[in-house]
């Protein structure tokens, strides 16, 4: 019966320096800024600055699919004519946000 355990001694200190962890961490962190973060922040940019600069008349494309011209403006929603039946207009209200995409003049006669 053996109650006592083999005791091994230590390796030797190794030759790497104690900061290069910090330095690998900080490199990823720089890799992921520049792969991610920047280009996201880059695209909600100019996504801001389309809805800021949306007019009416514009034809738009919201995050629904709906395509439609801004026939009125406020400062959280925009008015859609989305269609006409007989002389009327068939208009939505929807917010902001939801606009996706600005489409090039006269896309809506071509649907």
């Amino acid at each position: 019966m053996f109650f006592l355990s083999d005791a091994y001694a230590q390796g030797a200190p190794s030759a790497e320096p104690s900061w290069m962890p910090l330095v690998v961490i900080t490199l990823m962190m720089v890799v992921f800024y520049f792969l991610l973060i920047r280009p996201q922040a880059k695209k909600q940019k100019e996504q801001k600055a389309m809805i800021d600069a949306l007019s009416k008349g514009d034809e738009v494309v919201t995050s629904g699919g709906l395509v439609g011209r801004i026939t009125d403006l406020s400062e959280q929603y925009v008015t859609l004519q989305v269609a006409s039946v007989g002389d009327k207009a068939v208009s939505l209200s929807v917010q902001r946000s939801a606009i996706q995409t600005l489409l090039p003049k006269g896309t809506m006669k071509s649907l």
